[in-house]
């Protein structure tokens, strides 16, 4: 377990090449340039918390990997007692469901509660695993712009939109839903009839000055609901596979259980995620605390350097949760995709296009990294943006 005088290492750069990493592996040779350095998909370059790779060695350690039941691990407990300390929610293990990961979940989701061809009201820019997961259940995503509740309503309004589909905290803006904004939501989802699944993966990366709200606590009596997230993002561990979910109605809540354990044959998870998630729930709470003003203290370096390069042009705030960097380049007249192109071309170095989660003119960049990588990401970008916009940024 964590003292509060334990000292966390972010700073050491981590060998990940030749792990199989998405980022790391598989980017390089897409782009076809060995030595490039990834600011892309949404994981982090850190090892795991000590206190769960400890449980994790330890685990391993038995050598004993039969089939597993996650109600019998300690798991939901550990589920129980984080949303109580870290959210103020009291949540009843029994409600719990679980899957491999939360798009799975949600992919079960539209199965039940959506038809093929029926519209599922997102928030744009949007996450692009939603908009991939949409499009394989040949479901319509209808975006609305962030903010907007007038386009919100139209949309929700319509009669074949049957699901109201939210990231909170949003993912790519970095923005941390309030809790009126959550009510009226609920209320609209209510008011036409709709299902709302929240995707609350990102929900313990708050940063201080914001506080996360929970679906389940403005969610309206007898609508049809379900919050899923998981540990991993915050935690850093997506490969252990390992995801879990609250849903409102029991009758939906055995029907899910059917199809993802009888139907699709997942009902042994894995045991290494498991016992990843619940020591990171009982013991990581001091390293997320740490965690957290690090990756942020990496965005606050990005918008310094913007702000000192293009002074009042408003390109970037740190985000209200997380470590991804939601830069808009539209000021300066920069297409996103041409800069990418560029910055793999000059730099070496790789971010994501904002056209991924549809929206030109922005760019995506993960700072959940050492501050030294962070350094070399933002040297380059600021780099790159004054070659192609102009602007007294360093050489």
């Amino acid at each position: 377990m964590a003292h509060e005088t334990t000292t966390y290492d972010f700073d050491t750069v981590v060998g990940i090449r030749g792990t199989g990493s998405f980022q790391w592996d598989v980017l390089p040779e897409l782009y076809g340039v060995p030595d490039l350095v990834p600011f892309t998909i949404s994981d982090m370059d850190f090892r795991l918390a000590p206190e769960v790779l400890d449980a994790v060695r330890q685990r391993v350690e038995r050598g004993v990997f039969g089939y597993t039941d996650w109600r019998h691990t300690g798991f939901p407990e550990a589920v129980r007692d984080w949303w109580a300390t870290r959210h103020g929610v009291d949540l009843d293990p029994a409600a719990l469901v679980f899957g491999p990961s939360v798009l799975s979940e949600l992919a079960q989701l539209l199965r039940m509660w959506t038809r093929p061809g029926d519209g599922v009201v997102v928030h744009v820019p949007t996450y692009d695993g939603f908009i991939k997961t949409l499009d394989a259940q040949g479901r319509e995503l209808r975006g609305v712009p962030v903010g907007d509740t007038a386009a919100l309503e139209r949309e929700l309004a319509r009669p074949d939109s049957t699901m109201l589909l939210l990231c909170s905290p949003h993912n790519p803006t970095g923005r941390v839903w309030t809790e009126a904004e959550l009510k009226g939501f609920a209320a609209l989802a209510e008011q036409y009839g709709v299902a709302v699944v929240s995707d609350e993966i990102h929900a313990d990366l708050t940063h201080a000055g914001h506080r996360h709200v929970p679906w389940t606590t403005v969610a309206p009596r007898g609508g049809r609901w379900a919050l899923i997230t998981s540990g991993s993002k915050a935690f850093n561990f997506p490969a252990l596979n390992a995801a879990y979910g609250i849903i409102g109605d029991p009758a939906d809540r055995v029907e899910f259980e059917r199809r993802v354990e009888r139907g699709e044959g997942l009902n042994s998870p894995s045991a290494v995620g498991l016992t990843a998630h619940t020591a990171a729930y009982r013991h990581g709470a001091a390293w997320l605390d740490r965690l957290r003003p690090y990756v942020l203290a990496n965005t606050r370096l990005l918008a310094d350097r913007l702000e000192e390069a293009f002074p009042g042009r408003a390109l970037y705030a740190p985000p209200q949760a997380g470590y991804l960097a939601w830069l808009d380049l539209r000021p300066l007249g920069v297409d996103d995709e041409a800069f990418g192109d560029e910055l793999v071309a000059r730099e070496k170095v790789a971010v994501r296009p904002g056209s991924t989660y549809g929206a030109k003119g922005f760019v995506r960049i993960n700072l959940g990294c050492p501050r030294s990588k962070a350094e070399h990401g933002v040297d380059a970008v600021v780099r790159t943006l004054t070659r192609m916009a102009g602007g007294p940024g360093r050489a």
